[in-house]
């Protein structure tokens, strides 16, 4: 019955996230809104069902499915709404399919009680252990209850692992320290390099609470053991992490209830602007002299080549951080009396622009001839430097081989 209930609760689980998202997607193109301000999807689709069109949100009492806060946010919402209308029929079928969604849920929940209470019939001390989920898998996962409580702590604590445990085998690496009891929530509370040590020692505990769950005449659902254990494992996970033990007689913590929040809002003070984001020109130019300075004691260890063109980028920084001060001083100390006076600084302006794309292309046109000179130059030393062609290469080994005839013959007379 518990393999059943968990394979089926998985599944459920599944099907439950595909049609929620379905919804989402389906009834967002009519409120797409509503996705931001509602996160659960239950509350989702029951806001669909009372809904219906986003026109009629203003109108209906949500207080039953949703918090005040998020009820006023989502009738605001809906009235300044971009989503497209939708006919009669779309919403007809959106309703079915927030329907089918309602309904699995619910079967859920009721199929996780069902589940919960047939593992605390059956092994409530490994359910005071390691919840009755984990459990519920451990015990699907090794086949029954008396298969499990057979397997030793290292096979426990591995189990749901067995794909990483063998490939660490085969290559030679570590073996993995936890399976499936990864997700006990003892495991969940205790930091990263502490997690294996907690595993192995709820291990441990865990086949202690199997064996008497599978192997005990009379079963004690109260699971006195389990709870023992338990608060061994929670206090040694306390001493590792270096907080205070709980003492024996303590009351277990109940888990805080659920409620449904809102979902997270853009924080609009992070694009306020400064006050003093117009800074002066002046203070630029300040600024970017400053910067050019600091550059100009930092590149004294460079090569040579590298100086030439960092000398290039600095004396036009610096023409820059000049001109700027000197519009900084125009437009700080002159003041405007006449037209004449705005129309000359531009034209001076424009001359000196001229001057610098003039110099600039100059600049460029020497470099080019330069090192169409410094090329042509090289090409030549290369055909002297280059060995004779094939041809001449052949005339000379075919005179070489006559002189050798000749006096072989005049040898021979």
């Amino acid at each position: 019955m518990i393999v059943q209930a968990i394979a089926l609760l998985d599944d459920l689980d599944k099907e439950l996230n595909v049609y929620a998202m379905r919804v989402k997607e389906w009834y967002g193109w009519h409120f797409p809104e509503m996705a931001k301000i509602i996160n659960d999807n239950m509350a989702y689709a029951k806001v669909i069902k009372s809904i219906g069109m986003r026109s009629a949100a203003s109108t209906t009492d949500l207080s039953d499915i949703l918090p005040e806060e998020i009820e006023v946010a989502l009738k605001a919402a809906a009235e300044v709404s971009m989503g497209t209308e939708i006919t009669k029929e779309d919403l007809e079928n959106i309703n079915a399919l927030a329907e089918q969604v309602i309904e699995l849920a619910d079967y859920r929940a009721q199929l996780s009680a069902y589940l919960t209470a047939r593992m605390n019939a059956i092994a409530p001390n490994l359910t005071v252990l390691v919840g009755e989920l984990v459990g519920a898998r451990l015990i699907a996962h090794a086949g029954s209850l008396m298969n499990l409580a057979k397997s030793p702590a290292s096979t426990v604590q591995i189990l749901g692992a067995e794909k990483a445990l063998f490939r660490a085998l085969k290559t030679k690496h570590d073996t993995p320290k936890y399976g499936l009891i990864y997700h006990a929530s003892l495991i969940g509370q205790s930091t990263g390099k502490n997690k294996g040590k907690v595993a192995r020692m709820l291990a441990t505990k865990a086949t202690l609470g199997l064996r008497v769950d599978a192997l005990a005449d009379e079963k004690d659902e109260s699971a006195a053991l389990g709870i023992h254990l338990r608060t061994k494992v929670e206090n040694r996970v306390r001493s590792l992490e270096g907080k205070p033990v709980i003492p024996r007689n303590a009351v277990p913590r109940q888990p805080g209830k659920w409620d449904i929040k809102e979902a997270k809002k853009y924080n609009a003070d992070v694009d306020a602007v400064m006050a003093d984001a117009d800074a002066a020109p002046s203070a630029i130019a300040k600024a970017l002299l400053a910067d050019v300075e600091m550059k100009d004691d930092e590149a004294g260890d460079e090569t040579p080549k590298g100086k030439k063109e960092k000398k290039g980028k600095k004396e036009k920084k610096k023409d820059m951080a000049i001109r700027g001060k000197e519009d900084a001083e125009m437009t700080d100390d002159t003041p405007v009396v006449d037209g004449k006076k705005d129309k000359e600084e531009k034209r001076e302006k424009k001359d000196r622009e001229e001057k610098r794309e003039k110099k600039e292309k100059k600049d460029k046109r020497e470099k080019k001839e330069k090192n169409k000179v410094i090329d042509g130059e090289k090409s030549k030393k290369r055909k002297s430097e280059s060995p004779a062609p094939q041809s001449e290469r052949k005339k000379s080994k075919g005179e070489k081989k006559e002189k050798e005839k000749k006096e072989k013959k005049k040898d021979r007379a």
